[in-house]
């Protein structure tokens, strides 16, 4: 699979209520990225984290998914204490950080006005999605953060909804060789208001962990 599929180009056009939008905040924040924020982390990962859209002030700033707002910082936090990053997360896209056997994707790559993605901007960007999982060949397990990452993840595994519900937590086997499962997004509303804790976040990404395919000397996480 050529991993150039896997990204939208810098200057996409395929969606114009986000192109204007762009256009809009490279006008008034010309030093940001203001582009398609690709997919980073592990090439060979075993997990690919599948986010909703690029934050206006975070990874639409930085160029880094999940770099630069609230969101990151519960999400990276996890990461590290699960083995799965080295370095230190400083919320900028040249901390140093690295990712171990981890991927972090988004269902949409622009950010949409009031980081809320209409429904054919997610449908039209999910071919990116789809040549994402088939661009990382050890890919075993997909992990959604909330209703629309998982939709989209279902739709780019073959599956069809309604058949496959989301559900903190859940664990959906679509295909023989990637599950998918479930998390409520870590989005500062969700963890400001209780609907998702951090033990709630880490018992997601153990689930995660569970549904590896059962080969000998899959590392344990912590």
């Amino acid at each position: 699979m050529d991993t150039n599929l896997a990204e939208p180009p810098h200057d996409c056009p395929l969606c114009p209520r986000l192109v204007d939008y762009r256009v809009a905040n490279r006008a008034a924040y010309p030093d940001w990225w203001n582009a398609p924020v690709p997919g980073w982390g592990d090439p060979n990962a075993w997990l690919c984290v599948v986010g909703l859209a690029p934050g206006v002030t975070g990874a639409n700033r930085t160029g880094r998914p999940f770099t630069g707002d609230h969101a990151g910082m519960l999400l990276y936090a996890t990461l590290a204490k699960f083995g799965l990053s080295h370095g230190t997360f400083d919320a900028r896209p040249d901390d140093g950080l690295a990712l171990d056997g981890v991927f972090i994707s988004n269902a949409v790559r622009c950010v949409p006005p009031e980081n809320k993605p209409v429904p054919a901007e997610v449908h039209t960007c999910r071919p990116f999605l789809v040549a994402q999982f088939a661009a990382l060949p050890k890919l075993e397990v997909v992990l959604a953060l909330g209703a629309i990452a998982h939709q989209s993840a279902v739709k780019a595994l073959g599956g069809k909804l309604p058949k496959v519900p989301f559900g903190h937590g859940a664990v959906h086997r679509l295909r023989t060789d990637v599950a998918l499962v479930d998390s409520y997004h870590c989005s500062r509303y969700n963890t400001n208001t209780g609907r998702l804790t951090p033990a709630m976040f880490e018992a997601a990404f153990a689930a995660a962990n569970a549904a590896r395919r059962p080969v000998a000397g899959h590392p344990a996480l912590p």
